[in-house]
This record gives C-alpha cells, sequence and structure tokens, in this order.
C-alpha cells in the first residue's frame, strides 16, 4: 500500500510539473510512513515540507495543490492535509479487505518484495573457529545471521551464505596438540596437561576415536614431549611460551606427515560436529570457505603483493606492517611477523580481497561483539586494495547469557565449562532457541531465559505465536466436525462483513507485513518481524476470545475464515523466515 500511495503522490507532483506549477527539476523524495494514530488517518507524507524551498511555496499550500491534483483511487477514502503540510490518506475498507484476497492469492509467497531484484548479496555468519562444539553465543550469531540472510531473500536479493573455517593458524595447532596429548593418555602415559591447551570433554572423546583408529601408532613417551620445556603458568612459567613449544615438540617428535594426520583428524571431527549442528538448527550455507584455500590457491600471497605494490606495507624489525592509520585506525597493524608467517589479519584481508572480486554488490560480516575494533582495520585494508569499503557492512553480536531459575549460568570456553548449542536445542527446542536468539537487536545483550523458552504460556513469546496459529488450524477442524466447509468464494466477496473493531484491527495489521519484511530486512532487524509476529498474534487472540467464528449466517462465517486463514498464512510466512515452525495443534 506504502509503494501504490507513492506512485499516486509521483503522479500528482509530475502533474503540477506538467502545468508548469511546479520546476521541473525538482529533486524528488517521496516518505509514506503510517501515522501513529489512525484518527489522523492511515497514512502521512512530508513531501510538500520536502519540497515547499525548491517549489518556492509555502508547505501547506504546496500540500493542498498536490493534494488537487492527486488522480482517483478507489482504495483512498479520503486525503486531507494536516498541521504544517502533512498529507494525510484515510483508506477505504475495501483497501483491507483486498489484502485478504492478495494473502489467499499469493500464499508462502506473499509479503515478498522486489526491492532487492537483480542484487548479489553475501551474508558471512559463525565462522566459529573449528577447536570445538558450538556453544549458546555462536547459536545467537548463527539464528541471527540465518534470519537476516533469509528476510534478504524475501526482500528480492541473492544471497550467497557462507561459513569461513578459520582451519590454519596457532589455535588450530594447539587443538591439534591438546588432542594428541589426550591421545598419548589413552596410551597409558601420565602427564600434566597444559594450561592453555583445549579442556572440554570433547577433546578426550576425539582422541579416544583417534586412539580406535591409529592404536598405538602415534605413541611417544610423555617424559621426551615434555624434556626441558619452557615452564607452564602452574609452576610460575608463562603459559603461551610453554604452549607455543609443546606444538614445536609436537610437531618434531612426530614429524610433519604424522602432525597433519592428527591434525586433520581434530579438524573433520569438529567441523563435521559444526556442520551437523547447525543443519539441525535449520542453518544452511551455500558454501564452507577454508582459510587454508586462501594460501593453496595464492590469494593470500597475492593481497600481500598487493599492498606491497600500493606502497601500503613497510618493514619495520623483520616483520612487514600495514599502514592502516593512514586510513584512520589508531596504530599500524603487523601482516607479516618476523619468523615470515602471515597473521590472521593478513589473511582476513585476503578472505575479503576474494569476497569483493567474486562480484558481490554488498557483504554483510556478522562477528562476535569483541570484534569490534577489528571493523575499521578491515574497511582500511579494502580502501588500500582500490575497493570501496562502503559495500563491507559488519554486525556485531552481543554474547548470549543463560539464566535458570534466577541464575546466571556460568561459561568459559577454553575450560571446557560451557553449554553448547546442541544442550540448549535439546532443553528447549529449536523454535524457541531460534525465536528467543532474534527477540533483541544484535548489539544489544541477551540474557536468555531457559524457563520461560520452555514454559507453555502467554509469557513465552514463541508459544504465544505459534498457539495463534494452532488455534486457526483448530477452528478449520471444528468446521469440518460440524460438517461445514469453507466457501472461499464466498468468504473473499463478502469481506464488507467484517465491520466489527477487533476484525479492523487484524485487518490493519495484516496489510503492515509487506512492509515489516521490507523494513527489517533493508535495516537487518529479525526483531522487527518478531515483534510483529507477536501482535499479530495478539490480535488474533483478542479477535478470537470476542467473537464466534462459525456461527449460523454463510456469509459472515465464510468472512470472518477468510480472515482468520490469511492471518493463519501470514503467521507461517513469518515464522518460516524466523527458522520456527508453524504448528497445527498443540
Amino acid at each position: 500500500m506504502k509503494h501504490a500511495l507513492e506512485k499516486l503522490v509521483a503522479q500528482a507532483v509530475t502533474r503540477l510539473q506538467d502545468a508548469g506549477e511546479l520546476p521541473a527539476d525538482l529533486a524528488l523524495e517521496i516518505q509514506i510512513e503510517r501515522t501513529r494514530d489512525r484518527r489522523h488517518g492511515d497514512f502521512a507524507c512530508n513531501v510538500a515540507m520536502i519540497l515547499a524551498r525548491q517549489a518556492r511555496r509555502a508547505p501547506r499550500e504546496l500540500a493542498q495543490r498536490i493534494v488537487s491534483a492527486l488522480p482517483a483511487m478507489e482504495t483512498v477514502a479520503a486525503v486531507e492535509v494536516a498541521g504544517p503540510g502533512f498529507i494525510n490518506f484515510r483508506l477505504a475498507p475495501s483497501a483491507y479487505h483486498q489484502v485478504v484476497r492478495d494473502i489467499h492469492a499469493a500464499g508462502e509467497a506473499f509479503g515478498r518484495s522486489t526491492v532487492g531484484q537483480g542484487r548479489r548479496v553475501q551474508v558471512e555468519f559463525v565462522s566459529a573457529n573449528p577447536t570445538g562444539p558450538l556453544h549458546v553465543g555462536h547459536g545467537r550469531g548463527a539464528a541471527y545471521g540465518a534470519a537476516v540472510a533469509d528476510l534478504l531473500v524475501a526482500a528480492g536479493f541473492q544471497v550467497h551464505r557462507e561459513y569461513y573455517v578459520n582451519d590454519a593458524g596457532r589455535q588450530m595447532d594447539i587443538l591439534a596438540t591438546s588432542l594428541w596429548l589426550r591421545y598419548l593418555e589413552h596410551c597409558g602415559e601420565t602427564l600434566p596437561f597444559p594450561a592453555n591447551g583445549y579442556r572440554g570433554r570433547y577433546v578426550i572423546d576425539i582422541a579416544a576415536d583417534l586412539h580406535a583408529r591409529e592404536g598405538r601408532a602415534l605413541h611417544r613417551p610423555a617424559a621426551r614431549v615434555f624434556a626441558d620445556l619452557p615452564p607452564d603458568e602452574g609452576a610460575g612459567g608463562d603459559k603461551e611460551a610453554h604452549i607455543d613449544a609443546l606444538i614445536a615438540r609436537c610437531r618434531e617428535l612426530l614429524g610433519e606427515a604424522d602432525y597433519e594426520k592428527i591434525f586433520d583428524f581434530g579438524l573433520s571431527a569438529i567441523l563435521d560436529d559444526i556442520r551437523s549442528d547447525l543443519e539441525e538448527f535449520g542453518v544452511v550455507y551455500e558454501a564452507w570457505y577454508s582459510e587454508r584455500s586462501l594460501l593453496e590457491r595464492g590469494i593470500a600471497q597475492r593481497a600481500i603483493e598487493r599492498l606491497k605494490q600500493g606502497g601500503f606495507l613497510y618493514e619495520r624489525e623483520g616483520a612487514w606492517w600495514f599502514r592502516s592509520t593512514q586510513f584512520g585506525d589508531e596504530k599500524d597493524r603487523v601482516v607479516i611477523r618476523e619468523n615470515g608467517q602471515a597473521t590472521y589479519f593478513a589473511h582476513d584481508i585476503a578472505y575479503h580481497m576474494d569476497k569483493m572480486e567474486r562480484g558481490f554488490e554488498r557483504v554483510i560480516d556478522i562477528w562476535g561483539a569483541d570484534h569490534h575494533g577489528y571493523v575499521p582495520r578491515i574497511k582500511a585494508a579494502l580502501a588500500a586494495l582500490g575497493d570501496d569499503p562502503r559495500r563491507l557492512d559488519v554486525l556485531l553480536v552481543q554474547f548470549a547469557s543463560l539464566y535458570r531459575g534466577g541464575e546466571k549460568i556460568p561459561m568459559s570456553t577454553r575450560s571446557g565449562q560451557f553449554v553448547t548449542l546442541r544442550e540448549l536445542r535439546r532443553e528447549v527446542g529449536n523454535d524457541a532457541a531460534r525465536f528467543f536468539y532474534v527477540l533483541r537487536k544484535c548489539e544489544q545483550h541477551m540474557d536468555f531465559d531457559l524457563d520461560l523458552a520452555k514454559s507453555q504460556s502467554t509469557d513465552n513469546p514463541v508459544y504465544y505465536v505459534q498457539y495463534a496459529h494452532a488455534r486457526i488450524c483448530s477452528v478449520m477442524r471444528q468446521l469440518a466436525e460440524q460438517g461445514l466447509v469453507w466457501d472461499r468464494e464466498q468468504g473473499l466477496s463478502e469481506l464488507r462483513q467484517l465491520v466489527e473493531e477487533h476484525e479492523e484491527t487484524l485487518l490493519v495489521t495484516l496489510s503492515r507485513y509487506p512492509e515489516v519484511i521490507e523494513t527489517a530486512a533493508l535495516a537487518h532487524e529479525p526483531h522487527q518481524l518478531a515483534y510483529y509476529l507477536r501482535e499479530l498474534a495478539q490480535a488474533f487472540h483478542t479477535y478470537y476470545n470476542a467473537h464466534a467464528f462459525l456461527v449460523e449466517a454463510p456469509p459472515l462465517r465464510n468472512a470472518r475464515l477468510a480472515l482468520v486463514l490469511a492471518t493463519r498464512q501470514v503467521l507461517a510466512n513469518g515464522l518460516g523466515i524466523l527458522g520456527v515452525s508453524a504448528p497445527e495443534a498443540m
């Protein structure tokens, strides 16, 4: 409806221009918004106030001229000029009746738009290091990223979902070393486990699988492993120096072939678990992009050479530095260490260079909030490479804290004391997890109440919305039990029977759905859709409690069923975008 009114106003302005009453070179910007109070109409437009200076007319006078030039439109009952020059539109009931017909005609496609047609967007999300199972913090990024991607699809964009697999670098070496040490324990060795190793139970389980496959082929005496190493933290040493020395000893004693065997075994086991966990959560990707492929395909080296040729790298104390301060960063950043190894930052530069070269109009990165300082340097690198950093949007997702019985559940990833996404899903279900995760803006901290998520009460937002869908299905079952059927043709032709206040509220709420989808998609804010679905569910429940649907008069009965079935369709469409099911019974 907003777009139809925008076209109507544009036609009126064009008429005035053709008549010589307005300049031909106006910078036309038409904004149609719903009124906050429907007593002032349904929609308001401020175009007269925007154009007043260019047109050299008083805003209210200009608004009157635009109103007089508006073409007739059956769905507009009245147009008024209000305040300093607002143009208020009051819609005819037939406009909202048409929405119901549109919903029945479009079905699952209702609410989808073409605003993003022909535009390719990449959404990269989760991308957790494959050093352990996904925890509840990753779950929020997964639910949010999937919802953003699906909203963009609903708005007409061509979306490419991608998971960046950090399968190179120090953290993976720490994992491989931790896995080998646990393997040695399965071989009967007693050893001091490093303070900076991965301590989770999952490492012990993967080590058991490795031992079952390899037997003692990878065994080395613990005495040789720990001989003459720098002391660990517990012995008054530096835990970082200790783990790095352990990694080097691991490579030395095993040799590169066996070391790679352990490295790849751990990587595959955890990555398979992550992929399975996400698929069970309803989150799928078009691509899983390997960090190691940046090296294998020469992309990382090419990125470094481009920066060198552009004069954006300099050498100091054996390392190569990127001049990020030249682009507003607080300090320059190392890309190649003294030992010749590339940093994480260097690989991220190469990865983002490759994203741009793949031709995406926009690239959306969804990261944890602790990466906020990383954003300026990535944008600086893109600018240095000659790409437009405005093509990159970085959305930061705050961590989610779990509460049970009013008490916060403590979590620590490295120590292995955390609640996994799989454990959360088993406790509250996919639907509650997906819905709760998107109830807040991504940059807002989230407290996840496990007890509320499991409750079957109107206080539980996902239950409240799903119950509305299930209630409508129940109405249709009752219809069949009474030996009646819904007459679709009569229902859609008798919508003028819907004159109750609750019906009007529901009609207006349904009409907003396409606007919500478009706005939420462009703003990357799935919480707007979640809140809308709660509002729609409330409008339905209120209507359900106030009026009988299966009345004796067929015209009214079929019209009301047309309305509630349209409501069911929109509930299902919106829940589907959020990755939540629409149950027929609860």
